[in-house]
């Protein structure tokens, strides 16, 4: 492992897709050392879009290139940067979605994934992507998320999850058709979601997390009267985790569900869906969530706004979400080495 307990956690920036704002965030938040105190940063990407990222957002920074993380030197002042030499950000129109750029992006992507996977990294977190670029580059997944998946080998469940003013937002489904969606809302998704976000954010530092299960229809279904889902389904459930040791309680109707946990009655909120928890977190901070791909062997986090394209290029993009991700990413890491230490000693 890359990390010992007298070292903060390795975390590898890589800038997301070059025609958006990924580049220059990436830059703005090297520039100034301004997250020092929570991780030892290296840029996984090309010299030519951290250039770019520089010139957009109006900074200048002081780069050592590297052959891989291992042989990286903190505390030089030096951006440490593994040069892939991939990606030519002068061929991609800014603000435009496009597959080669996609394809590129998801390639960066992937040597992060293998240096992770040798150990060399602790976490990794990423400037926002194009997902459709990517699908159109080559890397056929909805999402990011079950492309990392695919490129560890990983087979059990896993999902992504949004962190908001420490609200952990989880779901039952995700990237697909709402009559797709409904059709994956089982005793065992249900399960998975409760389960996952109850050990991501035991992992995370809370104790025992308070987890509100949100209803899938109106008013929790009133007495059955909108379905029966949550007779049926999703309170037994619910229940039945709870049997469980989880502190978890359901369905509450998701229209009230998260103006109750962000006025601080729960910890988490489990939507059945995307949009139903997506649309309160946006709304709540759009260029503030932090979104986390949990479940996965190695950490990822990613700001939960997009690439912006609209605003690309003119040094006004906010870091703020990008920061929270580098240090949400730091903390999991740290979370996850100490209990590995601790699996390990136990063992002996």
């Amino acid at each position: 492992m890359a990390t010992n307990t007298n070292e903060l956690p390795i975390v590898a920036l890589t800038p997301g897709d070059c025609t958006g704002i990924g580049p220059e965030q990436t830059a703005r938040i090297l520039s100034d050392d301004r997250l020092s105190d929570a991780a030892r940063l290296v840029v996984i990407g090309d010299a030519r879009v951290l250039d770019m990222g520089m010139a957009h957002a109006g900074v200048k920074l002081d780069v050592e290139r590297i052959s891989s993380p291992k042989a990286a030197r903190w505390g030089q002042g030096t951006v440490q940067l593994v040069d892939l030499g991939n990606t030519d950000p002068a061929r991609f129109p800014l603000g435009k979605s496009n597959a080669e750029s996609g394809r590129l992006t998801g390639e960066t992507l992937s040597r992060a994934i293998e240096f992770a996977k040798a150990g060399e990294i602790d976490a990794i977190a990423f400037a926002p992507l194009n997902k459709r670029a990517m699908f159109d580059g080559g890397w056929k997944f909805p999402d990011e998320h079950k492309m990392f998946a695919n490129l560890l080998g990983h087979k059990s469940y896993f999902s992504e999850m949004n962190v908001l003013d420490g609200q952990w937002m989880s779901r039952v489904t995700g990237h697909q058709s709402l009559r797709e969606a409904l059709d994956g809302i089982n005793a065992e998704s249900i399960t998975d979601a409760i389960e996952l976000v109850d050990r991501m954010m035991r992992r995370a530092g809370v104790a025992r997390p308070r987890i509100a299960v949100a209803a899938l229809n109106p008013h929790a279904g009133e007495g059955g009267l909108f379905g029966r889902d949550e007779i049926e389904l999703i309170r037994p459930t619910v229940e039945a985790a709870a049997k469980r040791g989880i502190a978890c309680s359901g369905p509450y109707p998701a229209d009230t569900v998260y103006v109750r946990a962000f006025a601080g009655e729960f910890d988490s909120v489990v939507a059945m869906y995307h949009d139903q928890g997506q649309i309160a977190t946006k709304l709540r901070g759009f260029n503030r969530g932090v979104t986390v791909t949990a479940g996965l062997e190695t950490v990822f986090t990613t700001p939960s706004h997009g690439t912006a394209f609209d605003i690309v290029g003119q040094g006004v993009a906010k870091t703020g979400a990008f920061e929270s991700a580098v240090r949400l990413a730091a903390q999991l890491a740290s979370m996850k080495s100490s209990t590995k230490s601790l699996e390990t000693s136990h063992a002996h």
